[in-house]
């Protein structure tokens, strides 16, 4: 499944580190992740998101950062490959005529895509570090034919279980770890650090409570946990953050689902509504570009 969306902006520079560290804990971590720098452009940048239901299932990634890029006057094409349930192999192969057309596009600037967001399936990038290495060099060699200089966001996981749970730790570290991983051996590349912001929100970072009526307020699932409202609205900031540098002006308004229940659907809804504490996590979001 793909979006393509139009919408005004501004490319923001990032300069890199050449060294990071992969610890098991924050210390030293944010200063040392490296940000990708995205190529020269001849027009509006584009941004191509791969992945499966932790990208778009209940909320969507992709285009709730389309909302918040329209919304702070910001100019981006965004595209997506969405396949539900599977591996990055399988996201491609689904998709595959349209996504050899998407990597087959050429830009007169030499870079057809300036940015790609990269989300292997949660049990690959969790148990099976081998094969995440070999599925993301796989795409990325795609990409790379028309898009050289692209810079590449590996999306960093949440831990399969709740977070009462007591391997949810251990989780997210080993998922952190892996993620840095894959990040080192690919040209150009950073950490979209979505496992990480999830970790504070659940820590309680900036006051932030994520329990309301009993109920996990970011995450919604029986055997497979999906972001909900908090979670994907913290996860749409903390990518404007990562790409821009700079916090975004809140909509008013976002897409957002009525519910988790079978008749439930998304609609246009009031944020100071529809998202429990949309200040703290904003803050928690900007705190893990």
């Amino acid at each position: 499944m793909k979006k393509h969306i139009l919408i005004f902006s501004i490319i923001a520079i990032f300069y890199s580190c050449n060294k990071y560290t992969s610890t098991e804990n924050h210390v030293g971590f944010e200063k040392n992740i490296p940000h990708p720098k995205p190529p020269k452009n001849s027009g509006p940048p584009r941004i191509l998101f791969i992945g499966n239901s932790q990208t778009e299932y209940f909320v969507s990634a992709p285009i709730m950062f389309a909302e918040f890029c329209r919304a702070n006057n910001k100019r981006m094409y965004v595209d997506q490959l969405i396949t539900v349930g599977v591996a990055l192999p399988t996201v491609y192969s689904t998709n595959k005529t349209e996504a050899n057309q998407n990597f087959s596009n050429q830009d007169k600037d030499g870079n057809y895509y300036d940015y790609v967001i990269i989300q292997e399936a949660t049990p690959v990038a969790l148990f099976e570090v081998d094969n995440y290495k070999a599925n993301v060099k796989m795409i990325v060699e795609k990409i790379h034919k028309n898009s050289p200089d692209v810079a590449v966001y590996i999306y960093q996981g949440i831990p399969p279980v709740a977070y009462t749970d007591s391997d949810y730790l251990e989780y997210h570290n080993k998922m952190r770890k892996n993620a840095i991983s894959i990040m080192g051996f690919i040209k150009n590349a950073g950490l979209l650090r979505v496992g990480d912001a999830v970790k504070d929100a659940y820590d309680g970072k900036k006051g932030y409570k994520y329990l309301v009526g009993n109920k996990d307020n970011l995450r919604y699932g029986k055997q497979t946990l999906h972001l909900i409202n908090d979670g994907g609205f913290m996860q749409a900031i903390l990518l404007y953050s990562t790409i821009f540098d700079t916090k975004p002006i809140i909509p008013k308004k976002l897409l957002l689902i009525t519910g988790t229940g079978y008749y439930d659907s998304m609609r246009k809804q009031e944020v100071t509504k529809a998202i429990s504490n949309p200040s703290a996590l904003n803050e928690i979001a900007f705190s893990n570009r």
